[in-house]
């Protein structure tokens, strides 16, 4: 299975029998997976779309918005119960309106669940990691 680093954006192979909670890069060393969100821009949020194999969670937030700064710690738990089955990453607004705007982001926080570099499901405003893990889980399975 291809996954891209989150530190350092190469594609890394792992065998599907391997522990994907233990593997590192091969380019830099650094763990594949480590329970949390990963900031990202317009570059890297393409890369693992495009090169990566496991399902994204994208939360699209920006710094201002209250909503968005309250469930950012419900979106770092909700890593720690969906890595290494799904990368979960977040991506500033304020800083990426280009990518904000081709997603067609028209409020925040947006979640965008990718699979296959396809969009399959999308939420918009807070929720509780609970149903954030849930709604994951069932869009996914609904897209098998």
């Amino acid at each position: 299975m291809l996954i891209v680093c989150p530190h350092c954006l190469k594609a890394n192979r792992v065998p599907v029998e391997r522990p994907a909670l233990a593997a590192r890069c091969g380019a830099c060393a650094k763990p594949l997976f480590e329970r949390h969100p990963h900031e990202i821009d317009a570059v890297a949020f393409n890369r693992h779309r495009e090169a990566g194999e496991i399902p994204l969670l994208l939360d699209v937030w920006a710094p201002w918005c209250g909503p968005c700064r309250a469930m950012a710690p419900t979106f770092a738990a909700a890593a720690g119960e969906l890595e290494p089955h799904v990368r979960l990453l977040k991506l500033n607004a304020d800083k990426t309106p280009d990518l904000s705007n081709a997603l067609g982001v028209r409020a925040i926080p947006t979640l965008i669940l990718f699979r296959r570099g396809k969009e399959i499901a999308r939420s918009a405003g807070a929720m509780s990691r609970p149903a954030l893990v849930d709604w994951t889980r069932r869009a996914l399975a609904a897209a098998a």
